[in-house]
């Protein structure tokens, strides 16, 4: 009896730890995943960053100048576009300092230019497209010069291209990792059963009915460290949402319940397939070479 009970609890500790071991990679997974998003976001908005300044020709009509911001702002390598007439530019404080008398005096009229300042999308990042933009733009009617810091902007986008490579080099491995420890776990708890497995083959029973309630176990832990990876994704999100706000504005809540329902998913299917990998090597294993393993 006190075998029997102390049997139970061996088996039942170690489903407990390999669930246990299931949740945290899938959390590793999960909190990865979530790192890259918001790496990533960075990455667009440093790319967004770049300001195009489309300078407008002297006494363009209202209507023509409406018509010139229609058309850049259609565009679909504009996010952002603005509006600056000559005269605002002129009441600019941070622009008056620049000089140290008023220029205006000497030149009896103002020099400045009505202009549109643009801010572009990621796809900026295409140096052929953002190239083609600037040639285009130029080509508008009612449009004087085409300006933005193209020294600033190759070295931007070539600085985040860097990132986001090596973001994907050690996501990536981090992924491999993350799931040869999942499968080694499951690996070894279908290892301590293998002399049961043996036992089931010997008294004539089928492949089928020997996988079937391992399989449907599998499936159980599955989804039960799916959800425990899932509460220690949310604990960690709230309490970076506690200390660090600004990281978790990034990412929306709708990516972050992705994620949440990755973790889930995924815990099950990877727990269904490592053990479906697992269970066929040793039933499919010869008894006499059982012990060998």
């Amino acid at each position: 009896m006190k075998e029997d009970k102390r049997l139970k609890r061996k088996v039942r500790n170690s489903y407990l730890i390999s669930t246990i071991s299931m949740a945290l990679v899938l959390f590793l997974l999960g909190s990865v995943g979530y790192l890259m998003v918001v790496a990533m976001q960075v990455a667009d908005t440093l790319q967004e960053s770049i300001s195009v300044t489309v300078e407008l020709a002297d006494g363009l009509a209202d209507d023509k100048r409406e018509s010139v911001g229609k058309q850049l702002a259609d565009n679909e390598m504009v996010a952002t576009i603005s509006y600056s007439s000559k005269e605002e530019k002129l009441e600019d404080k941070e622009f008056r300092k620049m000089f140290e008398s008023q220029f205006e005096e000497i030149l009896q009229e103002n020099p400045l230019s009505d202009s549109y300042e643009l801010k572009l999308t990621a796809r900026s990042s295409d140096q052929t497209a953002l190239d083609k933009f600037i040639a285009a733009t130029e080509k508008l009617s009612g449009v004087a010069r085409v300006s933005y810091p193209v020294r600033l902007a190759e070295r931007l986008h070539s600085t985040v291209g860097k990132i986001r490579l090596v973001l994907l080099f050690f996501g990536g491995a981090l992924l491999v990792i993350s799931l040869i420890l999942l499968s080694n776990t499951i690996r070894l708890a279908i290892f301590s059963k293998r002399y049961l497995i043996n036992t089931m083959k010997l008294v004539g029973a089928t492949k089928w009915f020997i996988m079937r309630p391992f399989l449907a176990d599998s499936v159980k832990q599955g989804f039960w460290a799916g959800i425990c990876a899932a509460f220690l994704f949310g604990g960690a999100i709230y309490s970076l949402n506690e200390t660090i706000p600004e990281l978790t504005a990034i990412a929306d809540i709708a990516k972050i319940a992705i994620i949440l329902g990755v973790m889930l998913i995924g815990g099950i299917i990877f727990s269904l397939a490592f053990t479906y990998t697992a269970l066929n090597r040793f039933v499919n294993m010869k008894s006499n070479k059982i012990h060998l393993y």
